[in-house]
């Protein structure tokens, strides 16, 4: 169909506007050929013509339909253009909030100006492994791509990342590094993928700056290659920069700063690491403040450095380096500041005390006088002679300004190549991903050096993207067998022949430059000159300082001020050298030509594309032009070799406000960034492309029954396009694919917005001839019925007269009252009847009731009295046993105390004998001495004799020897003379050349001098410090030895004043012992007082009793006497009473001789009391006695000492000879008592202190013991006020209320007593287990020791009598039996099959014949083999879903067993009598279930990701994907990036049923494994949750299923997940609890989003979803037909007001990784043990039933 065939009525179109760019208008009228004008109806609603040329006829381009409108991607639009690129980004930005847009091969970036949740980690696994076109568009999804076909081609990948500043391009660059660094970890320990992304703070804060559109805006290009291993694994990057902005260090526009490095430091002054570099504020350095706008809103600069900071040392860039650094910023601040003066008309003058002078030449270590002679003076040489020319103001301070340039670039490429080397590859490269941040095309009011540089760039970069878009269209119509015409796009390459060609624009700029005084007028001349024929390049017409070049992107004017000298970059030659001879080596290497440090040595080497110009001395430098030239063809050789990937970054506005577009802005930047020139190409050929799926389920609806063939879709497409579309050219049919030109989609879409128009009248038409066809046929029935009604009445009327009415009536009024006279007679009949039977029921049953009073009144009395005996009994009993119990333990007191002290007199006795030995060893001590002074003497004598002789043999050495010094001295008198001469003379020379020295050494100690004082001063404050710093050490060291000694003298206080309250405690408990005597004799007496008023209370009822009883009978005998006669019945009534009045004397006198004996027995047992009282005193007093002989036995000792005393006085001589070694040892002694005085000096003081100590605490006795007297005295008024409030209780016995209150307390304490007798109870049910065991482990010890001939003999005999439920086997057949068992045991054996859990039972089984054996070692081996077992089975076989099931129901099923044969009660309540014999005897196995409950936990998770992995692929397609509901579909249009599973029709198809047929596979085969249903219903609620949030998660991820089909569709799907979950008989589980997030989101989906109300409506209802789940669905929701409507923003602006206090996570995904908590209940098993016999099939022979 021909285009101009659309221009009809009702279509839209747009048409040019002057601020919105482009507007939309529909057509008024229908356009025919020929007509000069189109009628055109406005939003406005006003009406235009918009004129036409009908030679050549350009009609407005036609907008497409709504249901295009807000694709993924441009190119399935229908109508390619300008204005639907631009309104399809509007509504994506603006109403959907959606930033990225598809354009074919390129995304569109829109900066947000706001943060979004989209970038988390969920959000990269979601992305991770899908294909491009599966979700919605993402700088993730690129990234993915990228690395896909990175590991799926083996080949290189680079993402390009352009746009202009503000665009978001260094934020998008990163976003794509910090994907790579999650999905791809690296091998090494050292984190690569951190330090990768830890690079991008630094490289911003030295290569990022504020500008007018941007506050973090790049200022130089950066393309950063990630290196990975074989196994795709980051293992290092390297980074090449392009085109650093220098002019920025000495210049920023107004409104614009420095580096933000420079403020950093700035904020950052005041810290210890940066005074020494005496920094100021950034108001006060001239290079940070000639913006005028040194901040920036929302940044905090101190914390920009420490993040800075923390990224140096985590790349480990060492603290040397980074001083250095920052060493040489400060003095590029520094030097900004040095004050260059006007000293004549064409000098210059710096003056030598200009302080930041010193503070730069100290920084770097270079010479102030050479700083200051070449920066205002230039050297020039000539062939005879060398002259130093002046330098006027403004050309020396250009020279400082270059220098600092200069600096900082060389420090610049420093700290890349820095950064390079710390993320160095460890290992080979395989492979690598480049990211290229690169500036975008750029066109401002003044255009200089830098914008030339960055287009000829653009313009490099637009050429490889041409050529890649053409190469992958070409592409793809290979693919699809569709012949391949050429397509006419724009070429850039006579713009960039006219930059970087033979004398091209770069090349007259170099040859300029080789002039010593060119300059930019005369270059600007030789491009007029050369370049004037060149329809590219223009010269303005108003100015002759500025040419124009027609970029690709739009027209640019350059003014030329400035070329020549940034092409250059040229520094003088004596400023290099100075910097060359710094100390500071750090500087001087930068400057040095053998050494050049730069980033962009790194990286592949490429040979140039133009060979460069080689210098012919240091004054033929290469060019900036020329390096940019070599490294950008560098840089495209590079992109060249690998697939790219294009991101291009649209900035909305200039104000930098979220969510704000502006269309003037987006147009500039989509021209220039080639997304339009993309969508041109794609319009020339086919854009438009549907597979044939998605063909037949969408435009079905225009298909006649007989085209359709359900077997070849393909064919039925054919045949419907063939017969739609006559003109073939405009489709073509591909292998997978249909083709369409431009338009062809829209038509398509308008016949079948038709179809379903015209359908809907029809339906319409005849629901409503339906409805009022039934209303009619309503309305005849009513008529009907009233007119029989009428008719009927009329018959009536003619047929009835007066008589016969009259008849009638009379005839009624007989029959009323024969009939009321027939029913009163049967009511009195029936009356009369019920009397008598009410009659004489009533008497059976009073005289009933009569009998069984009288014989409830006889039993309660038996058991009065039966009960008062027994309480009698039991009193008297425990009355005994208590006085028996303090009996015995007085007794038991007693013999401990005579214990007691017959140890004392065994001590005294010990003591005796130890002081006569002691007697007997002083003896032997004075023996020994005496024979030691003997041998003392003699040994004296010998010494005088050999001392004697020793003096007689000196006196004669003494002789010889001063012979001999006297010849000596004579001799040295002789040498002293000579040496005096020799030395003289040595010391005149020494003189002279000394004096010579000095005169040399002084000028060298003059500088010296000045130095070290320096250093000496630094040294002394160093040493001073550090002195302070060791005294205040040591004078805290000091205060922390006296504050120990402090904490440990008040620890002994402590301690000692705890034993004395221990104490105090000891004699306070006397008190409360005597309280509880007073407190029980008083209970005894209250005890008998209550039963003597009880027996009193009882006695008077009795009475009463009686009383009422004679009453009663005396009233019967008037009733039976009254129907005789009346004076015999007197007589009887008062024989009557006064018989009643003897029996209640008798009555009365029986009860008061009960109380006398009561009485009696009570005096009788108070004398029993007082008779053992008694008792005990007189045992009291033979204890006495046996104290008072103790104690004479006692002083018969101490005379017995005395005695041996007065024996040792005997002994006169050995005193003698005692006291002669005493004199020799005096002085001794005497040293002792001195030290000896002043111990007892220093105890004094201990002492005195101690005593006062004593004293205090002596006094807090004291005032313990008042206290204690106090609370004597206060008992005893409490006392008094008790024995008060008992005369008072006496009297108030009588009311009840007492009585209630006693009944009360009565019951409390029953309820403690009950309590503390089940805790008894339970302390002795555990005495007795524990008795138990002790009896069984010695049974079995017993058993043991007998001998193995006797057990099996034993075992003989039981064979032949009952199986025992116990498998033996022998130690070295372990191994065997967890082989065949665990190891080998496949759960598809027919055995296993037949009893469920038989391996769990077999194991245990063994279990109890180890433990049966009470073998420990043979028990533990087992258990460990059991588990290990278990372990190897699970993790090599950790895929197979069946056994992991099998092992978990198994492990499972023996920790029950061990539970429930453990012997403990809580799992012994369901167990039989048998079972409980079974249990196990000898040992705890609690800690081996603890570890088969962990490993049981573990299993489990391993089964959840077994199942969650095979559910993963069919999640997405079966709830999503496939249309369950038929003739519903949900298919829309889509561009160029298809997804995998509708591009190839042989893949598999999942629907929801087949996620139903894996969830029916997973329960069967659990079920089949006999795994508990509480377990079973734990797995489905995890694996429901799992398939509830993949769900979600791809809808919030997937702007084409948000739509009300798709809703309708998801919620199908649930209810046929629920259906399956009541066919199961799991709806228990919770697991439809886990889908309710997703019913509500498809809930919300279906529902009207219009009004006020249905907002109100969402907020209460989508209570499962947070705040950002609900704005991003109702931001996404996508209408499929014309008949739909948008959300509108205002809309979803009020559901997030509504929201604001909604509490809830503000994350967007959910996490899929999330675990509920397995709980392993405890189910007992119900399988007999002893009945269970071992297969043959399981090998298991050497295993024995026992």
């Amino acid at each position: 169909m021909a285009l101009i065939e659309l221009y009809t009525q009702y279509n839209r179109v747009w048409i040019p506007d002057a601020e919105h760019v482009w507007s939309s208008a529909e057509i008024a009228a229908s356009f025919q050929s020929g007509d000069k004008s189109l009628e055109l109806l406005l939003e406005d609603g006003t009406r235009c013509k918009y004129p036409i040329d009908p030679s050549k006829p350009q009609l407005p381009p036609l907008r497409n339909p709504d249901i295009l409108v807000g694709e993924n991607d441009l190119t399935a639009l229908s109508y390619l253009h300008e204005p639907a690129v631009l309104h399809n980004l509007r509504v994506r930005f603006v109403e959907s909030r959606i930033i990225y847009t598809y354009c074919g091969i390129i995304l569109v970036a829109v900066n947000p100006y706001k943060s979004l949740p989209i970038y988390g980690d969920a959000v990269i696994h979601a992305y991770s492994g899908r294909n491009m076109g599966d979700m919605d568009p993402h700088i993730f999804a690129v990234a993915e791509e990228a690395y896909k076909q990175m590991a799926r081609n083996h080949k290189n990948q680079s993402i390009i990342v352009s746009g202009e500043s503000g665009a978001g391009k260094t934020v998008s660059a990163r976003y794509a590094m910090r994907y790579f660094a999650v999905v791809s970890k690296s091998r090494s320990k050292t984190r690569v993928e951190d330090k990768v992304l830890a690079s991008n703070p630094i490289t911003e804060a030295i290569g990022n700056a504020k500008t007018t559109r941007n506050d973090n805006s790049s200022r130089f290009g950066k393309y950063t290659e990630i290196s990975f291993d074989t196994r795709y694994r980051i293992l290092g990057a390297n980074m090449r920069t392009y085109l650093l902005e220098k002019s920025r260090v000495v210049f920023q526009a107004e409104n614009e700063r420095n580096y933000h490095i420079f403020y950093q430091m700035c904020s950052s002054a005041h810290l210890p690491q940066f005074k020494s570099l005496r920094l100021l504020s950034a108001d006060e350095f001239r290079y940070t403040s000639v913006g005028q706008d040194g901040t920036i809103e929302g940044v905090d600069d101190m914390k920009d450095m420490e993040e800075t900071l923390r990224t140096f040392s985590l790349l480990g860039l060492n603290y040397d380096f980074q001083s250095d650094v920052f060493k040489v910023l400060a003095a590029i601040l520094h030097l900004g500041n040095v004050e260059i003066k006007k000293h004549r008309e064409d000098q210059s003058i710096i003056s030598p005390s200009d302080t930041h002078l010193g503070v730069f030449c100290e920084l770097l270590g270079v010479s102030a006088v050479d700083v200051v002679r070449w920066l205002c003076h230039r050297r020039i040489v000539l062939v005879s002679e060398t002259l130093v020319k002046p330098l006027p103001v403004e050309r020396a301070l250009n020279t400082r300004d270059a220098l600092a340039k200069q600096i900082y670039a060389h420090l610049f490429d420093s700290i890349i190549s820095r950064i390079n080397t710390a993320l160095q590859a460890p290992g080979p490269q395989h492979a690598f991903i480049g990211v290229l941040d690169i500036y975008g095309f750029e066109t401002f009011d003044i255009n200089s050096f830098e914008q030339f540089c960055i287009n000829y760039a653009n313009e490099k970069l637009q050429q490889q993207f041409n050529l890649h878009v053409f190469k992958l269209e070409q592409e793809e119509y290979m693919k699809e067998d569709i012949p391949w015409t050429l397509i006419d796009f724009y070429d850039n390459q006579p713009v960039i022949d006219l930059i970087e060609a033979k004398m091209g624009i770069l090349d007259l700029l170099d040859e300029e430059c080789l002039f010593p005084q060119g300059t930019d007028h005369s270059w600007l001349q030789k491009l007029y000159n050369y370049l004037d024929a060149n329809p590219l390049f223009e010269k303005p017409r108003l100015s002759n300082k500025a040419f124009v070049i027609q970029h690709f992107a739009d027209q640019v004017e350059y003014q030329c001020q400035g070329f020549l000298e940034k092409n250059r970059d040229a520094l003088y030659e004596e400023l290099v050298d100075t910097m060359q001879e710094s100390q500071f080596l750090f500087l001087a290497n930068f400057f040095r030509d053998d050494v050049k440090i730069s980033s962009n040595d790194k990286g592949i080497k490429v040979r140039p594309a133009r060979p460069s110009v080689k210098p012919a001395n240091k004054q033929l430098r290469t060019s900036v032009g020329d390096q940019f030239r070599a490294s950008l063809s560098l840089l495209m050789e590079t992109l060249n070799a690998t697939t790219p990937h294009y991101v291009r970054c649209i900035k909305p506005n200039n104000q930098k406000l979220p969510f704000e577009y502006d269309s003037r802005r987006v147009v500039q930047q989509l021209r220039a960034c080639g997304v339009l020139e993309t969508i041109r190409i794609s319009a020339q050929s086919y854009p438009s492309r549907w597979t044939y799926i998605e063909f037949y389920s969408r435009y079905s609806i225009l298909m006649s029954h007989s085209e359709i063939d359900r077997s070849d879709k393909k064919l039925t497409c054919r045949s419907v396009l063939q017969r739609l579309i006559q003109d073939s050219n405009q489709y073509k049919f591909g292998r997978t694919k249909i083709f369409f030109r431009a338009g062809q989609v829209a038509y398509l879409e308008k016949l079948r917005l038709d179809r379903l128009r015209a359908s809907c009248v029809t339906i319409q038409k005849r629901v409503r001839g339906w409805s009022q066809r039934r209303r009619y046929q309503a309305l005849r029935a009513a008529a009907v019925v009233l007119q029989q009604y009428i008719r009927g009445q009329k018959t009536i009327r003619k047929t009835v007269s007066a008589a016969t009415l009259k008849q009638g009536w009379a005839a009624l009024v007989i029959q009323r009252h024969w009939r009321g006279y027939r029913m009163r007679q049967i009511y009195l009949l029936v009356r009369f009847a019920t009397i008598t039977i009410q009659s004489m029921v009533r008497g059976w049953i009073a005289r009933k009731q009569y009998k069984k009073m009288q014989e409830e009144n006889k039993a309660v009395v038996l058991q009065k009295y039966a009960r008062a005996w027994l309480a009698r009994r039991r009193f008297q009993s425990i009355r005994r046993l208590v006085l028996n119990v303090q009996l015995s333990y007085r007794v038991q007191q007693l013999r401990k105390k005579i214990d007691e002290q017959n140890k004392e007199n065994r001590g005294l006795m010990e003591r005796l004998t130890s002081l006569a030995n002691s007697n007997s060893q002083t003896v032997d001590k004075l023996q020994g001495l005496e024979s030691q002074l003997e041998k003392s003497t003699n040994q004296r004598l010998t010494l005088e004799a050999r001392e004697r002789k020793a003096n007689e043999e000196a006196s004669m050495t003494i002789a010889q020897l001063q012979k001999e010094v006297e010849s000596l001295e004579l001799e040295k008198k002789k040498l002293e003379k000579n040496f005096e001469a020799s030395f003289n003379e040595a010391k005149e020379s020494f003189h002279q050349i000394k004096r010579n020295l000095l005169e040399e050494k002084e000028n060298e100690a003059r500088l010296r001098k000045i130095t070290e004082n320096n250093i000496e001063i630094q040294r002394q404050d160093h040493e001073n410090e550090v002195e302070s710093l060791k005294e205040e050490m040591k004078r805290l060291k000091e205060e922390k030895v006296c504050l120990q000694r402090r904490m440990e003298e008040g620890e002994q206080l402590n301690s000692d004043l705890q034993e004395q309250i221990t104490q105090l405690t000891k004699h306070v408990k006397i008190i409360p012992e005597l309280r509880r005597d007073l407190s029980n004799l008083q209970n005894q007496k209250n005890i008998l007082d209550r039963k003597i008023q009880q027996q009193a209370e009882q006695a008077r009822d009795k009475i009463n009793k009686i009383a009422g009883q004679l009453l009663v009978g005396v009233a019967e005998e008037e009733i039976l006497l009254g129907l005789t006669s009346h004076d015999p019945e007197k007589t009887n009534e008062a024989e009557d009473l006064i018989k009643g009045f003897d029996i209640l004397e008798k009555a009365v006198r029986f009860l008061q001789n009960q109380q006398k004996e009561q009485k009696e027995h009570s005096e009788t047992q108070v004398e029993g009391l007082k008779l053992k009282a008694e008792h005990l005193q007189n045992e009291n007093c033979k204890l006495q006695n046996l104290f008072q002989e103790k104690s004479n036995i006692n002083e018969d000792i101490r005379q017995e000492v005395s005695r041996l005393s007065s024996e040792n006085s005997i002994l006169p001589e050995l005193r003698l000879q005692v006291s002669e070694l005493q004199k020799q040892k005096q002085e001794l002694e005497n040293l002792v008592e001195r030290q000896s005085r002043e111990l007892a000096e220093k105890d004094h003081e201990i002492t005195t202190s101690l005593q006062a100590k004593i004293a205090l605490e002596s006094a807090r006795c004291r005032e313990f013991e008042e206290r204690v007297v106090k609370l004597e005295d206060a008992n005893a008024e409490f006392q008094r006020k008790i024995e008060d409030l008992e005369e008072q209780n006496e009297h108030l016995l009588r009311q009840q209320q007492v009585e209630s209150e006693i009944k009360k307390k009565l019951r409390e304490e029953m309820s403690h007593l009950t309590a503390e007798n089940r805790t008894l109870r339970k302390i002795l049910d555990q005495k007795d287990r524990l008795i138990k065991k002790l009896k069984s482990q010695i049974k079995s010890l017993e058993t043991s020791q007998r001998g193995w001939f006797d057990m099996i003999s034993e075992t003989n005999v039981c064979r032949t009598k009952d199986f025992l439920g116990m498998l033996e086997y022998k130690k070295e057949d372990e191994l065997r039996l967890i082989q065949n068992i665990i190891l080998d045991l496949k759960p598809k054996g027919v055995v296993v099959n037949m009893i469920p859990n038989l391996p769990s039972f077999l194991l245990f089984m063994c279990v109890r014949h180890a433990d049966y054996l009470n073998d420990e070692a043979k028990l533990k081996s087992l258990l460990n083999a059991i588990i290990t077992g278990i372990k190897k089975v699970i993790l090599t076989f950790h895929k197979d879903f069946e056994l992991v099931s099998f092992w978990l129901s198994n492990t499972y099923q023996l920790l029950n067993c061990l539970k429930q044969y453990s012997g403990e009660e809580e799992f012994l309540k369901q167990s039989t009598p048998r079972m409980k014999k079974n249990c196990l005897k000898n040992f705890d196995l609690s800690e081996h279930r603890q570890i088969l409950s962990d490993l049981s936990i573990h299993i489990y998770h391993q089964l959840i990701t077994i199942m969650e992995k095979n559910l993963t692929p069919a999640i997405v397609p079966g709830m999503l994907e496939h249309e369950s509901l038929q003739g519903i579909s949900s298919m829309k249009p889509s561009g160029l990036r298809k997804r995998s599973n509708s591009i190839y029709e042989d893949m598999e198809i999942y629907t929801i049923s087949s996620i139903i047929q894996q969830l029916t596979f997973f329960h069967s085969t659990m079920t089949h494994h006999s795994m508990e249903a509480g377990l079973i219903m734990q797995v489905i609620k995890q694996l429901f949750f799992f398939i509830g949030a993949n769900t979600l998660n791809n809808i919030l991820l997937r702007k084409d299923m948000c739509s009300c089909r798709k809703g309708m569709q998801i919620r199908c799907n649930i209810s046929y997940l629920e259906e399956w979950l009541k066919e199961k008989e799991l709806q228990g589980s919770q697991a439809m609890g886990t889908l309710k997030p997703l019913a509500q989101a498809a809930w919300l989906l279906q529902v009207n989003k219009s009004t006020d109300d249905d907002a109100k409506e969402i907020t209460e209802k989508c209570t499962e979803l947070n705040t950002v789940q609900i704005v991003k669905i109702l931001n996404s929701y996508t209408p499929i037909d014309d008949f739909e409507k948008r959300v509108s923003s205002s809309f979803v602006r009020k559901v997030q007001s509504l929201l604001l206090d909604h509490d809830g996570s503000i994350q967007l995904m959910i996490d899929i990784d999330h675990r509920f908590q397995v709980m392993f209940p405890f189910c007992p098993s119900s399988q007999a043990l002893e009945l269970l016999q071992v297969p043959n099939s399981l090998r298991l022979d050497f295993l024995t039933r026992i």
